[in-house]
């Protein structure tokens, strides 16, 4: 038995040893260096070097609007008219977030945040703060850009990183509640969103993270603090944060951004028409199953689709031979395209197959 022990010691020391040795390799050594640079990324404990990248750029937007009322002396309008009425101002305050996307003090932040507002404050996370003027605005996208006089300002680039895809963590910073700066953190729960009804043009970011009133206007930024999204609304029945938020993406708030500030206002493509969805009620009544697109309800008189020979009733299945899932999809193509381009719309009339030339116009200012 000796015997046999001295003869199985030297080589099952040695295969310990060797062991040991692959052990220390994987878990210390060039091994595991390999395997952080070409496998998985190393869990991450903190998000402090995101959050000290992005947060100084996340500002607070006061707004105050001043509501004027005469109060009545008589229940006689006509009366009331000779008569000195008393007039009472109150001031109406609201508070909201914005991101400061250049050094020469331009601000991002939600159309409805500012919206109606006649004084409008800034407020930066080191303690400056300054009045802000209105650049302009897009309803249709619900973003607004201000501009404040201040120097030596941090910056978030509106140039980030894409794409963002469902999973990524992302960190929301804002001021929700008006409790002052905070940081919630969740992930891309869906990008390319639409048919919410928040805004006339959508694409917007989903995420989990805790978006409450207030940080509307707010960055979403991933976790090496480069800006993805303007924070926009969230989806809820009371008005608080139930785990469904939306963001502009920064790809869009870059392009109103350079609008703005080139022509005052966003220049969009422009059709002239109203079209709806090709739902399942529709699509039996027109005897279209298995089609999709958007069928035309309405042609502006006069406008380019009128020009090209579109009529009520049509079904815009495509543009220059590529398939639209839906209408809204198709109008987001045309709203998409420089003035002035020619296209040929695929359309469907009575079940024959039709391709219309246009000319794509200029969409008119929204109303605000």
């Amino acid at each position: 038995m000796k015997k046999l022990l001295r003869f199985l010691a030297p080589p099952v020391l040695a295969g310990l040893a060797v062991g040991l040795g692959v052990l220390w390799w994987y878990q210390q050594g060039p091994g595991a260096q390999r395997q952080n640079a070409g496998g998985a990324a190393p869990a991450v404990e903190s998000y402090a070097s995101a959050v000290t990248r992005a947060a100084p750029a996340v500002v607070n937007v006061y707004t105050t609007q001043i509501v004027t009322r005469g109060d009545s002396v008589s229940d006689n309008p006509l009366f009331d008219r000779f008569m000195e009425r008393p007039r009472r101002e109150r001031a109406l305050a609201s508070l909201g977030s914005g991101v400061i996307v250049s050094p020469d003090g331009y601000v991002m932040t939600s159309y409805h945040v500012i919206r109606d507002a006649d004084e409008i404050l800034v407020a930066l996370r080191d303690g400056r703060d300054a009045p802000a003027r209105v650049v302009g605005t897009d309803p249709e996208t619900d973003l607004a850009l201000l501009q404040i006089a201040l120097e030596n300002l941090p910056v978030i680039d509106l140039n980030g990183p894409q794409p963002v895809n469902v999973g990524d963590v992302v960190l929301a910073i804002g001021n929700p509640l008006g409790v002052g700066q905070t940081v919630s953190m969740g992930i891309v729960s869906a990008t390319g969103r639409t048919h919410l009804g928040i805004a006339t043009f959508e694409n917007f970011i989903q995420t989990d993270a805790a978006i409450n009133r207030g940080n509307s206007g707010g960055a979403l930024v991933d976790t090496r603090g480069h800006l993805i999204g303007i924070n926009t609304a969230i989806l809820s029945q009371d008005g608080n944060w139930q785990g469904i938020g939306f963001a502009t993406p920064a790809s869009i708030a870059r392009e109103v951004m350079s609008d703005l500030i080139e022509h005052g206002r966003v220049i969009r493509g422009y059709l002239g028409v109203s079209v709806q969805d090709i739902n399942p009620t529709l699509a039996e009544t027109f005897g279209m199953e298995g089609v999709r697109g958007g069928v035309v309800t309405e042609v502006v008189s006069g406008s380019p689709a009128q020009q090209a020979g579109l009529q009520a009733e049509d079904v815009l299945v495509g543009i220059n031979g590529e398939t639209m899932g839906d209408g809204y999809e198709a109008m987001n193509r045309i709203a998409g395209t420089q003035p002035g381009t020619k296209l040929t719309l695929n359309v469907l009339r009575n079940g024959q197959r039709l391709n219309l030339d246009v000319t794509i116009g200029t969409r008119p200012p929204a109303r605000q």
